[in-house]
């Protein structure tokens, strides 16, 4: 199989479904940006940290392929005359989201309660996982704004916006695990 089509040599692509679209269109910027928090995730997981971080950065990139795939369909491609989908994507589950939720609450019970923001970094994986926190912050503004043209089922919605709250714990456990320094904003008085 070649790797290159030559098919959107001049700025269009296909959608699942095979609805062809400009390469800008909110439906290619979102799944794209999915795409990108794939890879950062992917960063992180190939970093020294603890297997089962890794194991469940491995189930979220599964279900970031997911998520990929319901962005990247055509709804009005993907229903028959009969009201079944014709296209067999996955669906995000409650219990996805619950699973993200659990593991925070994991992680949670050794951390030290958050009295201020904190800036980004003290460790190199540390700050991978930042950057990956609004990598998803941005797929999920994109999400919602393709919501508003084409309706998406909420657990895509939901699963994002857990996810980036799941990163942020993430990097704080990270920093505790690895003793990386968690400074505190604490706003300069002018």
């Amino acid at each position: 199989m070649k790797i290159y089509t030559k098919t959107g040599d001049k700025g269009i692509t296909a959608l699942f479904g095979g609805t062809r679209v400009p390469k800008h269109h909110i439906r290619i910027e979102s799944y794209g940006t999915v795409d990108e928090l794939n890879s950062h995730l992917g960063l992180i997981r190939d970093q020294d940290i603890n297997q089962h971080y890794k194991n469940i950065l491995m189930h979220i990139q599964d279900r970031l392929f997911t998520i990929g795939a319901i962005l990247a369909t055509d709804p009005e491609k993907n229903i028959l005359k009969n009201g079944k989908e014709r296209l067999n994507i996955p669906k995000i589950s409650s219990k996805d989201i619950e699973r993200l939720e659990h593991e925070m609450d994991v992680m949670n019970e050794v951390l030290p309660p958050m009295t201020h923001f904190v800036l980004p970094g003290g460790h190199q994986t540390v700050s991978f996982c930042h950057i990956a926190r609004c990598v998803c912050r941005r797929a999920e503004r994109l999400a919602v704004a393709l919501n508003d043209i084409a309706t998406l089922d909420s657990n895509t919605l939901i699963y994002l916006n857990r996810l980036s709250d799941y990163l942020f714990v993430l990097a704080r456990k990270l920093s505790y695990d690895l003793q990386a320094n968690e400074i505190k904003w604490i706003p300069e008085k002018t």
